[in-house]
This record gives C-alpha cells, structure tokens and sequence, in this order.
C-alpha cells in the first residue's frame, strides 16, 4: 500500500511592519467602535429623551392601507390621545409621563397626518374615528378605553364615542366647538379667518408651499393666550423652536399638508354626521381655553349628555396642554381615575 505525499504547507509572506500596524488598527476599531445606526425620522424629537426611554415606545400599525403612528407606553387603564391641527402625537408630551405613571398611553397619530402614512378613505371626523378604533380595538385588542382629543382629534373622539360607545369609558372634550347642529359649515367656517382659509381647494397648499416652518412659527401665537384670535395683542409662542421643529418636520411632507387642510374641508361632512349621531351618554370631560366654555359648551351639551366636569384652563389660550401642563394633568387625572 502507498501513501500519497503529504502536501507542502502553502506559505504567505510575512506583512511588512507597517502593513501589520495598520492590520492591528482596523482590527481594534472594529472590535471597539459601535456601528453607528441612523436615528429614524420618527424618533428624532424623543431620542435621548429620559422619559421616553425606558417608559414609551414608537410602533406601527396597518389600518386600512394606512400605516399609522403611534406611541405607547405606561400601565394601567387605557387612554387613547388624539390631536389636532397642526400637531401630531407629539403634543400630548408634556403630560404624557405624569399619565404613563397611572394609565396605558396611546398617543396616535391620525391617519394621513404626523408619522402616520397612507391615505385615509376621507378625513371626515367619523371615517378618521373608524380608523382609531380599528388601531386600538382590533389591532391592538384594547376595549373599554378612555378617549380624550384636543382641537379637530375632539372632533374625532366624539365620533369614536358616537360609533363606539361600548369600547368608550370616558371622553375628554379639549376645546373645539363641535360642527353640527348649533354650529353648520358655513358659519363654522366665519368663525375665524384660518378656518375659511384652510377650507379652500388647493389654495393654502399654493400660498404655504416651502414655507412651512415660517408659517406654523407664525400660527401658534395667533391662539395662544392673549393671542389676537382671542382680542390680545401677545405674540408669544407657547412653543419651543424644537417643538416647532418637530411638527413642521411632519408637514413639510405634501401629502401630511394636504391631510391638515383636508380636516377643514370636511366640514360639511362633519356636521351631517354629528346632526346623525345619536347623543354621546358617555361620562365627559370638558375643557376650554380661558373665557371660552360656555360658547364651546353651547355646541357641544345636545350631543354629550353626561358632561360631568367642565372647566376653563387658567392662563390658557387654545394649546391647553403647552400653556398650562399641570393644570390640564391634574383634571384628567381626577377625571380618568374617578
């Protein structure tokens, strides 16, 4: 029997000094230099945030061909978040950590606005509340939630109470009057110049245009407190530059300027399907910008009949939650655990 040579070992030259340096280097910076990933868009506004980490978290959801924004986070009995123009999820923040500490958060960005992408069947309050409680109900199995909108988001929460009434505990009111029959388009439409503005077909898309940052910036104050949409002469945002960031982020998108305009626009539907609904017997909180429940209240008592707290917001123009945080956490919070 013969054996087969055993190969020669197969030789590699030896590295130079400054070739086997170099080798050591970028091995040793592979080993200790973290990869460094991009922080998503989404993200940008909590990241390094200390009481997001550890608390909240972003998540998606597909909702109908959209793919919707929101975030999550605490524990306890649920309370679904929902905002208006021009904001996102965002502006529920300064309350949300002091709400996370007694209840499960939901703060969502509506569908076609914020974070939230894809193109809702309409932006009609109720089709927009459909949308919420598909999210919440059946994506997310949460039943029995309590459900508390801010500005147009309120429009909204009325309707997921309307539609929903089993899957609501309570409904908070934030400060919007409520198209329908004390309140018809036309006349919703009177109440302020932006309203009619934002109501035309293309045409604050056209004027706004690149100039987003500069014209929310310049929005805010308007209806802030002792703003000149409440007859003051103040033009003091409650907003800071970053918070300002954060949302002309979002509508700096087309498609999110165009969703904001289309709340507006779908006045006329709002009110028929408020004049359809059947009154909302769900336990309510209702809260308004300082010297501005009872006008607010007027459009709002035929349709909630259980309104068992309202109230103005000292020192509080329409941003109820910037302009005044502890007040506004402290009512919802002997409301929510009442």
């Amino acid at each position: 029997m013969t054996t087969a040579p055993r190969p020669s070992p197969r030789r590699f030259p030896r590295p130079t000094r400054a070739l086997a340096a170099l080798l050591l280097t970028v091995g040793l910076a592979a080993c200790t230099t973290p990869a460094t990933d991009e922080v998503p868009a989404y993200a940008t506004a909590t990241e390094g945030e200390p009481e997001f980490e550890g608390t909240f978290r972003h998540e998606f959801a597909d909702v109908d061909g959209v793919r919707m924004h929101y975030v999550t986070g605490g524990s306890g009995p649920p309370v679904v978040l929902l905002h208006g123009w021009p904001q996102t999820w965002f502006g529920w923040w300064p309350i949300m950590p002091e709400l996370a500490e007694h209840h499960t958060v939901y703060a969502v960005d509506l569908p076609g606005l914020g974070d939230s992408t894809g193109s809702p069947t309409g932006y009609d309050k109720a089709t927009l509340a459909r949308y919420v409680h598909t999210l919440i109900a059946d994506r997310l199995g949460v039943e029995d939630a309590a459900v508390v909108g801010h500005d147009f988001g309120a429009a909204v929460a009325f309707q997921y109470a309307a539609q929903f009434p089993d899957d609501t505990a309570r409904l908070g009111y934030l400060d919007l009057p409520l198209p329908g029959p004390e309140l018809d388009a036309s006349t919703y439409r009177s109440l302020s110049w932006h309203i009619a503005f934002h109501s035309q077909p293309e045409i604050p898309e056209t004027v706004v245009g690149d100039d987003v940052r500069d014209y929310l910036a310049l929005f805010y104050p308007q209806v802030s407190y002792n703003g000149t949409a409440f007859g003051g002469t103040s033009t003091r945002s409650p907003f800071t530059d970053a918070e300002i960031d954060e949302y002309a982020r979002t509508y700096d998108d087309p498609d999110a300027l165009s969703g904001g305009f289309e709340l507006y626009r779908a006045l006329d539907e709002d009110v028929r399907d408020v004049v359809e609904a059947e009154p909302v017997d769900v336990p309510t909180l209702l809260m308004a910008a300082e010297g501005q429940l009872d006008p607010i209240r007027a459009t709002v008592a035929p349709r909630l009949t259980d309104i068992v707290r309202a109230v103005d917001v000292p020192n509080a123009g329409h941003w109820l939650i910037e302009e005044n945080p502890r007040y506004v956490t402290a009512e919802l919070l002997r409301f929510l655990d009442a």
